[in-house]
């Protein structure tokens, strides 16, 4: 990723809900030294900011609904939610949650991509999103999977305004001219009830030494530590109650 702050069309937070919120804090404290701080309100529903330092880099929430898989969330960066949650549905996308208020703090809403892909959209008010970005333990690259990349890269052009530069395996996306994800074909290598989705890779010093950390703290590598051709090297991990995230080594880039 090639800023380490919010940008406008960019990746912004990363959340996760899960079924075992005290489980998630402490395995994700383990493997990235995140200090994980719950919201004590009650109508905050238990949602938790992770920390490095004084930065906000993530958040772990509880389920909020029976249909809600345990998963990794991305939220990309807008300035009116409800002009581009219109965009999204025009685009060809559906809009399933919002555009809300979240307390003073920002609007939000969840949408599908026309390929099934869920993403969120933030307009920040009194948060503006990560606080830390593409350093060691916070968020430095997503990854769209998906089973059509011609419509998945037509709409988030239309929706976001991104530029796309691709490879024949790969898609790699920027906003102003800067990049922070990608995009790759799922193929044979899902099984086909997987949906389309949204990876997060969260950078680290050492990738083999957290995907060893990962397994021993109850967690699983789903891909082992490799390195990408011209890229960096990278590993998906999943933790202990099967949300999936990737890690890639910092200093490279991605």
């Amino acid at each position: 990723m090639e800023f380490d702050k919010p940008v406008t069309g960019g990746p912004c937070w990363t959340e996760l809900g899960t079924d075992d919120l005290e489980g998630a804090k402490r395995f994700y404290a383990e493997l990235f030294g995140w200090r994980p701080e719950t919201d004590p309100r009650q109508e905050a529903g238990g949602y938790t900011v992770a920390h490095l330092g004084d930065a906000a880099v993530a958040a772990v929430t509880p389920l909020y609904q029976e249909s809600q898989p345990v998963a990794w969330n991305v939220s990309f960066a807008v300035t009116d939610a409800d002009a581009t949650a219109r965009l999204v549905e025009e685009a060809g996308g559906t809009v399933v949650v919002g555009p809300m208020d979240i307390f003073d703090v920002g609007r939000f809403s969840v949408a599908l991509d026309p390929t099934g892909a869920a993403f969120q959209l933030w307009e920040a008010r009194a948060f503006p999103g990560a606080g830390l970005l593409n350093a060691p333990g916070a968020l430095g690259w997503v990854e769209l999977a998906t089973r059509d990349t011609g419509r998945a890269g037509n709409f988030y052009r239309t929706v976001f305004g991104w530029s796309a530069e691709s490879s024949e395996w790969y898609t790699e996306f920027a906003v102003g001219g800067r990049q922070f994800g990608g995009m790759a074909d799922m193929g044979d290598r899902f099984p086909p009830e997987v949906p389309p989705h949204w990876l997060p890779y969260f950078a680290v010093e050492d990738v083999d030494a957290t995907a060893e950390a990962a397994a021993a703290a109850g967690g699983t590598v789903r891909a082992e530590p490799m390195t990408v051709p011209d890229g960096p090297r990278i590993a998906v991990l999943t933790d202990p109650r099967g949300a999936v995230f990737g890690v890639f080594r910092a200093e490279e880039k991605r």
